[in-house]
């Protein structure tokens, strides 16, 4: 007795799903990657390894986007987003002293800061930092904090920048690691 072949239309569409499949990952498995030069593969792998992403904020819309474009840097990485807020204590007082009004103003700007991220589904960190100036505030948490890149947002006018201007110039003497500066224009 000589069996015969019957073919249900249901084995034929799981018989034909699965040999595409197999196609797909076949294709998958041996296709060659484009060339890239050596020099832009160098440059992609150093923007790779920033994984902790410092952005120091004062609440000012130059700050807010200085956030923004570190979410965006960190997010093909997944890297994390440090918030710092530095309080300059004046030299009259101890480090500690209580500044009520200063420290409500670094908890809204590093809430609106922490919104920011949160938006790009990061990870983040809010620092509160006491030091006598900014700049030596910023070097020292992401020295801290082992940063990879610090990001800092700048005003377009220079009577804004004010305190962010002796910050960058500090930044860009003494970081411990890549410093991106983000100049609004005029």
């Amino acid at each position: 007795m000589m069996l015969g072949l019957i073919s249900s239309p249901t084995g034929v569409v799981i018989a034909a799903v699965f040999a595409a499949a197999i196609g797909l990952l076949m294709w998958w498995m041996f296709r060659l990657p484009r060339h890239v030069p050596e020099e832009v593969a160098k440059a992609r792998r150093s923007l790779d390894a920033a994984r902790a992403i410092l952005v120091p904020t004062t609440g000012t819309p130059h700050a807010e986007r200085g956030v923004e474009l570190a979410c965006r840097l960190a997010q093909e990485q997944v890297g994390e987003i440090l918030l710092v807020y530095v309080l300059e204590v004046p030299r009259t007082l101890p480090l500690g002293a209580p500044m009520p009004e200063a420290e409500k103003e670094a908890a809204a700007a590093l809430e609106t800061a922490r919104e920011i991220v949160s938006l790009h589904n990061l990870p983040v960190r809010t620092i509160l930092y006491r030091a006598r100036d900014a700049g030596n505030g910023v070097i020292a948490v992401a020295t801290e904090h082992r940063a990879d890149l610090i990001v800092l947002g700048i005003g377009p006018h220079r009577h804004t920048a004010g305190l962010w201007s002796r910050t960058a110039e500090t930044l860009l003497h003494r970081a411990p690691c890549e410093v991106v500066f983000d100049k609004l224009p005029d």
